[in-house]
């Protein structure tokens, strides 16, 4: 049987993306409207445009993320994103949170699974691979690193 490579993970870029309150539409469902914000790293730059949002659940500890936003290169180029994940963590990290300290990503799980889209020529790299996000909050932004899974 052939022995198949761990995944590896490469760096691709940072969105540092700003929110406005969070609504509670009610039944735990939640929304939290995208502002703007910023990208930048090796394999991207540029920012995050107004007008998205992420739709969010919480049952039982566990919040199911939803986001749907664009963002435009530097270059001018539009790439729009559907970025799935979940957040948890223990009740005390949860209430330091709540209370608005930032924390080390390693205090909770706060993972997404981004798929993009774009007919931009120098940005179909990521139209045609796999990624991974680890989220953090800080200063009042999501920031979330993207990883291409090689």
């Amino acid at each position: 049987m052939l022995e198949l490579p761990d995944p590896q993970l490469a760096f691709a870029f940072e969105a540092r993306v700003d929110v406005a309150a969070t609504l509670d539409i009610g039944d735990g469902l939640q929304f939290t409207p995208i502002t703007g914000g910023s990208v930048s790293g090796p394999r991207l730059r540029g920012r995050v445009l107004a007008g998205g949002g992420d739709w969010s659940t919480t049952r039982d500890g566990v919040t199911t993320l939803d986001a749907r936003y664009l963002l435009e290169a530097s270059d001018g180029s539009v790439i729009d994103i559907h970025n799935r994940g979940f957040w948890r963590a223990s009740p005390s990290v949860e209430a330091r949170v709540e209370a608005g300290e930032d924390l080390p990503e390693d205090m909770y799980y706060y993972r997404t699974s981004p798929v993009f889209q774009t007919d931009a020529p120098a940005h179909r790299w990521l139209a045609s691979s796999v990624f991974v996000g680890l989220a953090r909050g800080e200063r009042g932004q999501v920031c979330i690193r993207f990883f291409e899974v090689l």
